[in-house]
C-alpha cells in the first residue's frame, strides 16, 4: 500500500527480503548506512504485514528531536497530519489518536509502559532504530522486552527489530537467537575528505572551526553543516562566525544552531531547507549524526569531538567530558554531506591522528549512572543484572554505586536473602519520570508542603539552564522563574519550558504520593538547602576552613566554589552539580544552595547517622570513647560515651597492637627464646593432624589477639599499661599440661658439653645455634641435636676470644679436615690453650693448659 511513497529510498532494496524474514522469524537485524532511510520506510513497509493482524508498531528512537522528525516525515509520506496513522510520545508531547498504528517514542517511555504492561498487547512489532548509539535505555528496553515477552506476552509473539548504520550485526544477531542479518548497502554520493592539522584537545577550538566554515563557503555550494561538542561551543563559533561573515561580505548565509535544549521552532529551522536563494550554516551537537535529514548539505565541518557524561563509582559523580569521537561517528557525520549528492568533509584533525581514533564508542552501559536502570529493574522484579540479556552487562563497581544511592534516598533495602528490594517508597518512585534522586526529593517536598519550589529546582537540574552570570546559587535562578529577578528575552524559551516541565512533575508527584497531613515547620530561607541535601545527600558540603573555598564532602571528597560566588561565604552547602577532572582530589561546585545545619535535627534528621567510636588516640597515646553524629563522612557533632562495651574497648584496643605490631609488648631475651623454642617445635609437628604445639609466629598471633591477649586487658587505658602486662604469664598458659615438661626435655634451654658446660641455645636462629669455645668440644664427634634428634644443631666453635672459627653442623668432619689449619692459625695467637694434635681423644675443657693441669692434679688427688 505504501511501497510508492519510499520507493526512490536507497533501503527499499532490501524491504521485501526483511518483510519475509520477519515473516519466519520473530527477530531481525537490519543495518543501512546512514541516508538509506530506513528509519521513514521500514516502518511504512512492515504496517500491512499480515503477523502484524491490525497491530501496532513502535518505534524507538534515542532522542526527542529524531522522534518527532521520523514521525512527521511518515506522516507527510502518507499525506496526513501526524497523530493519524503515525503519531509520537515524547516527554512534554504526545501526537497519537486511536487511529494511530506507527507510535515512534523516545526510550524512557517505553521503559515505563513495559513496568505497567510486561507484554506489550496491543503492540506487534518493537523497532530499535540508531541502536548502534546504544544508549543506556535502549539496552535496557531490549532487555525488558526479550524477557517481558518470554514471561508476559500471550498470543501472538511480540516481534523485535533492531536497526543500525554502524554495529557489529553478528553480536547482535547473536544476543536475539541468532536472528537474520540483513545488509543494505544504501546509495551514498561520494564525500571528499579535507584533513586538518593536528589538532589537540586543548587547543582554541572556535578560530579553527570559523576558518573551516569560510573556506567550505568559498569552495562549495549548498548549505554547511557543523559538529560541535556542545551548547557552550556552539554559541562561542556562532558569535564568531558572524563577525567573520560581516567582515567577508557573506550575504544571504543563516546561521542555524541544533541542540536538545533548543525550542520546537527553532529546532524545526535549522532542519528545514534554506530559503531560496539562501544558504544555511547549522551549528549542531551529535543530534545531527543519524535520524535527522537536514536538506541542502552539501559540505560538513567536523570538530571530531563529543561531550559525554561519563559516571565515576569510586565518587558518585558523573562528570561531562570532551572527548575525540570514535571512527564510526566521524564516518556518519562525514555520510551527511553526501546524502543529496556529491559532497566535502573539512575534518579538523590530521589524517595521522584519524587512524588513531576508536573504532566505536563505549556503550553508555559501561560509563553511565546506573540508578535510574537498577531502579527500573528492581520494580521489574530483577534483583541481579545476570537475570537478563546484554550485549554489554552492567558493570559490577557501578551496579553497587547505584544501589548505595537508592538506599541513601530509602528507595531501597537488602531483604533477609541479602538481595535488594523496593521499599514501598522505591515503588513510588520508579512509577516518576525522571532520576529517582530527584522523584524522592518531589516527594519529600509533598510532606514540606515546598511542591512548587521542588518541581523547579527538578526541572532546572534535568536540563541544563542558559541563564548566566548567576553564579552557583540555584537560588537565583529559582527567582526568575518565580518571577522575583527579571528573565532575560534570549531565555524565555526555557522559561517556558521549564514551567512546562515543572507542572508536569507536579501531577506526577500528585498522582503517586499522598503527602503528610501536617507540614513540618520550615523556613522558607531552608526550604531549598533541605531539598537538595534530600536529593543529593552524598554531596552536602562543609567548608573546611572559615577563609577557605574549600569544602568536604559528605562522601568524602573535596570540592571547590569558584573564587568570588556569594555562597562561599556559607559554611555549610548542599550541592546538586559537582565536576571536575577524572583521578583528581577535588572537584569543582556549579551549582548549590546554603544549608542550615539545624535542619538536621529535624528536616534532615534520616541524614544523620549516630556512630560510637571507641578508640585509640595515637595524639594523645591513650584510650578514648565518643558519639559521634554524621552526615555521611562530615561529623557535625559528637559527646564522650560514658558507658562502652567491653567488645568495643577490647577491638580499639587490640588495634594497637596490630598497628604497632608485636614489639610493644614487654618481651625479654628470656621470652623471646621461650617463644622461638615452642615456634621450632610447632614447625616439627605441622604435618600431625593434632599438632599439640601452638603457632606463635607473629603472624597468628596478630590475628589470634582476641583469644590469648584480650582478656588480660582490664587494666589498659593508656601505652604505658601495655608494658605493665604480664607476658610471660599470659603465653605461658598457651602450653597445657604437659607441655612445659615436655618443652624441656625437646628443646632445652641449655645443653650440656662434653667440658660439663651447659651452654645456652639461642633457638632465635634457624637452625638453633650452639656457641661453643672449641676446646670444650674435644672428643665429641657427633653434632648436638635437639627435638629428639630431629633438628642438628648448628655449632659456632669459638676461639678463646669468643670468636667463630668454624660453623658447622658436621663436627666429625670438621675434626678430620678443617681442624688442622685451625690449630696451625690459632696455636701461636693463643698459646696457652690446648691445640692437641688429635682433638678426639683430647679432654674436653673450658679452661687453659696450665689451669686445666692443676685441676687434674687436684682431680688425681
Amino acid at each position: 500500500m505504501y511501497e510508492k511513497t519510499f520507493q526512490d529510498l536507497p533501503v527499499s532494496d532490501i524491504l521485501t527480503e526483511l518483510q519475509d524474514s520477519l515473516q519466519i522469524a520473530d527477530e531481525a537485524v537490519l543495518q543501512a548506512p546512514p541516508g538509506a532511510g530506513k528509519t521513514t520506510a521500514v516502518p511504512l513497509a512492515l504496517l500491512d504485514q499480515d503477523w502484524l493482524q491490525g497491530r501496532k508498531i513502535v518505534m524507538l528512537e534515542p532522542r526527542r528531536m529524531a522522534a518527532r522528525a521520523a514521525a512527521g516525515r511518515m506522516a507527510q509520506l502518507l499525506g496526513e497530519e501526524v497523530g493519524q496513522t503515525v503519531g509520537y510520545s515524547i516527554r512534554l508531547d504526545t501526537r497519537t489518536s486511536d487511529a494511530t498504528r506507527i507510535e515512534v517514542i523516545t526510550e524512557g517511555i517505553l521503559t515505563r509502559r513495559l513496568q505497567s504492561d510486561p507484554g506489550l498487547e496491543g503492540v506487534g512489532l518493537v523497532i530499535f532504530d540508531e541502536f548502534h548509539e546504544r544508549s543506556l535505555d535502549s539496552d535496557l528496553c531490549l532487555a525488558l522486552c526479550l524477557q517481558g515477552r518470554e514471561l508476559f506476552r500471550e498470543g501472538p509473539a511480540l516481534k523485535l527489530l533492531v536497526m543500525s548504520a554502524t554495529l557489529d550485526g553478528d553480536a547482535v544477531s547473536g544476543l536475539l537467537a541468532n536472528a537474520p542479518l540483513i545488509t543494505s548497502a544504501g546509495r551514498q554520493y561520494p564525500v571528499t575528505t579535507h584533513y586538518g592539522r593536528t589538532h589537540r584537545l586543548q587547543d582554541p577550538l572556535a578560530p579553527a572551526v570559523v576558518s573551516a566554515v569560510r573556506k567550505a563557503l568559498r569552495e562549495q555550494e549548498g548549505s554547511v553543516l557543523v559538529f560541535l561538542p556542545g551548547q557552550r561551543e556552539i554559541n562561542n563559533v556562532g558569535r564568531e562566525l558572524a563577525r567573520a561573515l560581516d567582515d567577508d561580505h557573506h550575504e544571504g548565509v543563516l546561521l542555524a544552531p541544533l541542540y536538545g535544549g533548543l525550542s520546537m521552532a527553532k529546532q524545526s529551522r535549522a532542519i528545514a531547507p534554506a530559503p531560496a536563494g539562501q544558504r544555511k550554516v547549522v551549528l549542531s551537537t551529535n543530534v545531527a549524526e543519524t535520524s535527522l535529514t537536514i536538506e541542502g548539505i552539501s559540505a560538513v565541518v567536523d570538530s571530531g569531538l563529543v561531550r559525554e557524561a561519563f559516571f565515576d563509582p569510586a565518587t558518585g559523580m558523573t562528570r561531562l567530558t570532551t572527548r575525540r569521537v570514535s571512527r564510526a561517528s566521524a564516518e556518519q557525520r562525514q555520510g551527511r554531506a553526501g546524502r543529496l549528492g556529491p559532497g566535502h568533509c573539512y575534518r579538523l584533525w590530521s589524517q595521522e591522528q584519524h587512524g588513531r581514533l576508536s573504532a566505536q564508542a563505549a556503550p553508555e552501559i559501561l560509563h553511565a549512572d546506573l540508578a535510574p536502570m537498577v531502579l527500573q529493574l528492581l520494580a521489574w522484579g530483577v534483583s541481579d543484572p545476570a537475570e537478563l540479556a546484554w550485549l554489554d552487562p552492567p558493570p559490577a563497581a557501578t551496579w553497587n554505586q547505584a544501589l548505595d544511592i537508592l538506599g541513601q534516598i530509602g528507595a531501597m533495602y537488602s531483604n533477609e536473602h541479602g538481595r535488594p528490594q523496593l521499599t514501598p517508597h522505591g515503588v513510588r518512585l520508579a512509577q516518576m519520570p525522571l532520576h529517582p534522586r530527584l522523584a524522592h526529593m518531589l516527594l519529600v517536598a509533598c510532606d514540606i508542603h515546598a511542591t512548587e519550589t521542588a518541581c523547579l529546582l527538578a526541572a532546572v537540574l534535568a536540563e541544563r539552564h542558559p541563564l548566566a552570570g548567576t553564579g552557583i546559587d540555584l537560588g537565583q535562578i529559582i527567582a526568575v522563574l518565580m518571577g522575583e529577578q527579571p528573565c532575560p528575552a534570549s531565555a524565555e524559551g526555557w522559561f517556558r519550558r521549564t514551567w512546562q516541565l515543572a507542572r508536569r512533575y507536579a501531577r506526577i508527584a500528585s498522582e503517586v504520593h499522598k503527602p503528610k497531613r501536617f507540614a513540618m515547620g520550615l523556613d522558607s530561607d531552608d526550604v531549598m538547602g533541605v531539598l537538595l541535601a534530600s536529593a543529593y545527600p552524598d554531596r552536602i558540603a562543609r567548608r573546611r576552613a572559615a577563609s577557605s573555598e574549600d569544602y568536604q564532602l559528605a562522601n568524602g571528597r573535596s570540592a571547590r566554589v569558584p573564587s568570588g560566588d556569594e555562597l562561599a561565604r556559607e559554611e555549610w552547602l548542599a550541592t546538586a552539580e559537582i565536576g571536575g577532572q577524572a583521578g583528581s582530589s577535588a572537584d569543582r561546585i556549579y551549582s548549590a544552595a546554603a544549608l542550615n545545619p539545624s535542619c538536621f535535627s529535624e528536616a534532615l534528621a534520616p541524614l544523620v547517622n549516630e556512630e560510637d567510636r571507641v578508640e585509640w588516640d595515637v595524639r594523645l597515646e591513650r584510650f578514648t570513647a565518643q558519639r559521634r553524629r554524621l552526615v555521611g563522612m562530615i561529623e557535625i557533632g559528637s559527646e564522650p560515651l560514658t558507658e562502652i562495651s567491653e567488645e568495643a574497648r577490647g577491638i580499639a584496643l587490640l588495634g594497637v597492637v596490630r598497628r604497632k605490631g608485636l614489639d610493644m609488648l614487654p618481651w625479654t631475651d628470656s621470652l623471646r627464646q621461650w617463644r622461638s623454642r615452642v615456634q621450632l617445635l610447632h614447625r616439627i609437628n605441622l604435618g600431625e593432624i593434632d599438632n599439640p604445639w601452638p603457632d606463635l609466629g607473629d603472624d597468628h598471633l596478630l590475628d589470634s589477639l582476641e583469644d590469648w591477649l584480650l582478656p588480660y586487658l582490664g587494666d589498659v587505658n593508656r601505652l604505658d599499661d601495655f608494658r605493665k602486662l604480664d607476658l610471660k604469664k599470659i603465653l605461658h598458659a598457651k602450653l597445657a599440661w604437659p607441655l612445659p615438661l615436655e618443652l624441656e626435655r625437646l628443646a632445652p634451654e641449655r645443653l650440656s658439653v662434653p667440658s660439663g658446660s651447659n651452654i645456652v641455645v639461642d633457638y632465635a636462629q634457624d637452625p638453633p645455634v650452639l656457641a661453643v669455645k672449641l676446646q670444650e668440644m674435644f672428643g665429641c664427634e657427633q653434632t648436638p641435636t635437639v627435638a629428639g634428634g630431629q633438628v642438628p644443631l648448628q655449632v659456632h666453635l669459638l676461639s678463646p676470644a669468643q670468636r667463630p672459627l668454624q660453623v658447622t653442623q658436621d663436627l666429625a668432619g670438621f675434626w678430620r679436615s678443617s681442624y688442622q689449619e685451625v690449630k696451625k692459625e690459632m696455636k701461636g695467637r693463643y698459646p696457652k690453650h690446648p691445640w692437641p694434635d688429635d682433638p678426639l681423644v683430647a679432654t674436653a675443657t673450658a679452661h687453659t693448659r696450665r689451669r686445666a693441669g692443676r685441676q687434674a692434679a687436684r682431680d688425681d688427688a
